[in-house]
């Protein structure tokens, strides 16, 4: 309560944002009894006080830092002028003034009679706090809230307690198709609803907020041209505070628009699910939910760095591009001219021409068994000619392409001397080893059944080319070196598009090698299209999208599987597991690959190291790593969940009793603490 006026006080300003603690300034000519009174409430009441003598004191003070509340001492005219003193305009009050009107004008809202009591100030202070002061800071709050709701892209709803509707925001009407104005004032009762609700649904809504309780869940609302659309909503009733806000999930958004992408649908069918399922349901689709709408869906997480350093290393090295370090280390690919045939390679020979030792070493190889490294070194070191002829043959593919034989060992000779015969593993064995493994997981029944012999003659020269004029670098490489071929492809997918696009450009730029000459344009763009696609699914960045997305189809029928889209992730796996098979090859076969690899990386540690660049799988540094944990890591993180989907289409228990093999050999190595490749002589 206000006291009657009896001859000029102190007055309180409470016009300003409330923070806790409350900070006042008094502003008082001379200490007095009644200073000293509010002093004594600030400290009693743990507010923080300051003390004017001076109106330019005051301003200054008040200025910086901007009270809560201002008690100024008007008991003493002489001392302060009010207009001179506060920054708003008001009247000077007149002390004989009966009436607070004139005060409550001039910007006062609070007129406290002359009481020293000490309890009198401090109740004073708290009934201040308490009710003026936070209303006001309420009130300011209130504005930064609407005009966050109205910023908001959530559609907003705000009712009273008798459900008539005060407020929608610009995002209600956006989603709604109503204006603000055709419905505030509205009961809700009086606006159309859907009739896709169940009957009981509003009853069960209402029984909710008249608990205090708040509703999720989904609802059904009708637009103002009346479509119904699905919206993931939720009700929170304001106790109270005699009202209920509606918020209606961006979802209402996603069902309005035309294209809507497939993880949106799936989202959508777990929350209308959510709807009639039991609450511990409910709330593991709620987490499911979370992971869907994370952005690295296909990407499991590695634990720390400590745990396994040379999973790390592999991960960083294979599925990274690069640390995006600027430097003036440039490196440059071989500027040989490899875009045509050597002089030694010009004569084309013919697949009755081939030596008796080569066609001996290449009999049995339609066996997964098959030896590369006895034909790499028959041929000296050329295998992807010979045997490319050989398989080529078997599956007709000079026959689809209409192209001469002679065509074909044309470009079989000029892409193989487009490899590097110096990288240790990313050679044209390499290629051969990957075109021969395409060609036997082609041959399994259900691979057949789901590809057509266009797909087969894609996966087949796409092995082919797949690495081809490949550095012996990894992309993380190229990308820290600045490299031309980095800088070309953006960093993204570097040696994969380099392959791809070169296979083509060494292709049509001569008729003799053009192998797609006598294609017809359609047949011979949808080829083109999914060489391309099988070359770019050799980037390891996306190993897991490919696998996942595989995993989550190999369960249909097999008249889905023949599906265009399922088509591709079928050819996509296929190469996927030819290109990194060498752990499932006989245990000979896969400890030489494993030595070429590791070779490889030694090397690229060390040039790092001599170019100062980032050094991208620190692991392989030739003087302390440890071939076997290497390919433990492999094992575990690329390879095993990879080719156990594989076995369950292609039905191949003599890879994995290989894998199984290999993995039991490097383990016991490592369990004896070896480094090597092969244990020492007994």
């Amino acid at each position: 309560s206000v006291s009657p006026d009896k001859g000029g006080g102190p007055f309180v300003i409470s016009d300003v944002v409330f923070s806790h603690p409350m900070f006042v300034l008094l502003v008082f000519a001379k200490e007095d009894s009644q200073s000293n009174g509010f002093c004594w409430a600030c400290e009693k009441a743990n507010f923080r006080c300051s003390t004017a003598r001076t109106p330019e004191s005051a301003l200054e003070c008040f200025m910086e830092k901007h009270h809560d509340l201002v008690i100024i001492d008007h008991r003493h005219s002489r001392h302060f002028d009010a207009e001179a003193l506060y920054v708003f305009s008001f009247l000077r009050p007149d002390r004989e003034e009966a009436s607070v009107m004139p005060l409550i004008n001039a910007g006062f809202n609070r007129r406290y009679v002359e009481n020293a009591n000490m309890m009198a100030c401090y109740n004073e202070l708290l009934q201040l706090e308490h009710g003026e002061v936070r209303a006001q800071f309420k009130l300011r709050a209130g504005n930064a809230i609407f005009t966050a709701l109205e910023q908001s892209q959530e559609a907003i709803e705000i009712t009273s307690e008798d459900q008539v509707i005060q407020y929608v925001n610009p995002a209600y009407e956006s989603v709604m198709g109503y204006q603000r104005g055709e419905l505030i004032g509205k009961e809700i009762k009086e606006v159309p609803k859907s009739e896709k609700n169940k009957p009981d649904l509003l009853e069960t809504i209402n029984s909710c907020i008249r608990k205090g309780k708040e509703w999720q869940g989904i609802y059904y609302a009708k637009k103002k041209n009346g479509e119904s659309i699905q919206q993931n909503v939720k009700i929170t009733p304001v106790i109270g505070q005699g009202g209920s806000q509606r918020r209606h999930s961006s979802m209402a958004r996603i069902h309005s628009m035309t294209i809507e992408a497939p993880i949106t649908k799936v989202i959508n069918i777990i929350n209308a699910a959510q709807e009639s399922s039991p609450m511990p349901v409910a709330e593991a689709l709620d987490r499911v939910l979370e992971i869907l709408r994370t952005t690295e869906l296909y990407s499991p997480q590695l634990g720390t760095k400590d745990e396994d350093p040379h999973t790390n290393d592999l991960v960083g090295g294979l599925m990274t591009d690069g640390l995006r370090r600027l430097s003036g280390n440039e490196y440059i690919l071989s500027t040989k001219q490899a875009h045509h045939i050597p002089s030694h390679l010009a004569t084309p020979l013919s697949l009755n021409d081939i030596p008796p030792r080569i066609a001996a070493t290449m009999e049995n190889e339609d066996s997964w068994d098959f030896d590369i490294v006895n034909l790499e070194a028959a041929t000296m070191k050329r295998p992807l000619t010979y045997l490319g002829m050989k398989i080529f043959s078997r599956f007709g593919v000079c026959e689809f392409l209409n192209c001469p034989e002679a065509t074909m060992r044309s470009w079989l000779q000029v892409i193989e001397a487009n490899y590097h015969s110096s990288n240790s593993y990313h050679n044209s064995s390499h290629a051969a080893d990957v075109l021969h493994a395409t060609a036997y997981f082609l041959c399994k029944e259900r691979v057949k059944q789901s590809l057509d012999p266009i797909d087969e003659v894609a996966a087949l020269i796409a092995a082919t080319v797949h690495d081809v004029d490949h550095p012996g670098r990894t992309n993380s490489f190229l990308c820290n070196a600045g490299s031309e071929l980095a800088i070309l492809y953006n960093d993204t997918a570097v040696l994969e598009s380099h392959h791809a696009a070169l296979a083509f450009q060494i292709t049509t730029r001569d008729d003799k090698c053009n192998i797609f000459k006598n294609m017809e344009r359609n047949e011979y763009r949808t080829l083109r299209q999914a060489i391309i696609d099988m070359v770019l699914a050799t980037e390891m960045t996306k190993h897991f999208e490919h696998v996942n997305k595989f995993v989550n189809s190999i369960n249909k029928p097999l008249a889905a599987l023949e599906e265009n889209g399922n088509r591709i992730l079928v050819k996509r796996m296929l190469i996927k597991c030819a290109d990194i098979s060498n752990p499932c090859r006989p245990l000979e076969l896969c400890i030489e690959w494993a030595g070429r690899i590791s070779e490889e990386y030694f090397a690229q540690t060390d040039e790092e190291k001599r170019q100062g660049l980032p050094v991208v799988m620190p692991v392989f540094d030739r003087n302390t790593c440890s071939i076997p944990k290497s390919q433990i890591s492999f094992i575990d993180y690329f390879i095993t969940d990879m080719f156990d989907a594989w076995d369950a289409f292609a039905d191949l228990p003599n890879l994995m009793q290989h894998l199984d093999n290999n993995f039991k050999y490097w383990k016991g190595l490592d369990d004896r603490k070896l480094h090597s490749l092969r244990p020492p002589p007994e």
